[in-house]
């Protein structure tokens, strides 16, 4: 069985997203600054939908680990909406989203997504039979901090990005009053982001 990983870009100030994110801006103001990252480099790496990163040759060895890895993905409604439901081509597939209104048009048998009503652990359930011996990637603030706190999360691998942000959608956020101890597992640096791994001790 794999692992529950939470893998994200952040800033060095703890966002996720600039402020005022929506569906016509799903990064927030001055949120791309946070992906920069993306077109920096000289290592090609192709993506499901087509994009091509651009990043250094770490950089790139991470993104494919990450891709080989995963078998599939959990999402909050609130990012699959402000991604336009991914074009129907999420990053990882299949993609369970939690919601409480599932939207019609995308309860089909060829859809990638199920639709979870019932919470997080069910989520998390459903998502690692599908995924088998590969991970499953969280990769929304709010799906994390639930998953974090209901004991489910295995790693965090943070995309450090040398930007402050000032606000926006915060990662480490609502996650209760008692600490949560976690150790480091990995640290690679590169001119323009800094890759951290950390475990989740249980």
């Amino acid at each position: 069985m794999g692992k529950v990983i939470l893998a994200i870009t952040m800033s060095l100030d703890g966002f996720v997203t600039g402020p005022n994110d929506s569906p016509s801006n799903p990064l927030g103001d001055h949120g791309e600054r946070l992906f920069e990252w993306y077109r920096s480099g000289d290592t090609d790496v192709p993506m499901p939908d087509g994009l091509v990163l651009k990043v250094s040759a770490e950089s790139a060895d991470l993104i494919k680990q990450a891709f080989r890895e995963t078998g599939a993905m959990v999402a909050g409604r609130e990012m699959f909406d402000v991604a336009d439901a991914w074009g129907g081509h999420p990053p990882f597939s299949p993609c369970f989203i939690l919601t409480h209104h599932p939207p019609a048009e995308w309860i089909k048998p060829d859809s990638p997504f199920t639709f979870v009503t019932d919470g997080i652990e069910s989520a998390i359930r459903q998502a690692k039979q599908a995924a088998g011996e590969k991970n499953v990637a969280i990769s929304t603030a709010s799906v994390m901090q639930q998953c974090l706190k209901a004991g489910l999360l295995d790693e965090i691998h943070i995309d450090l990005a040398p930007v402050l942000l000032g606000s926006g959608t915060r990662l480490f956020e609502h996650l209760g009053v008692e600490p949560i101890a976690l150790e480091r597992t990995q640290a690679v640096a590169t001119p323009d982001v800094t890759h951290l791994t950390f475990r989740v001790i249980k």
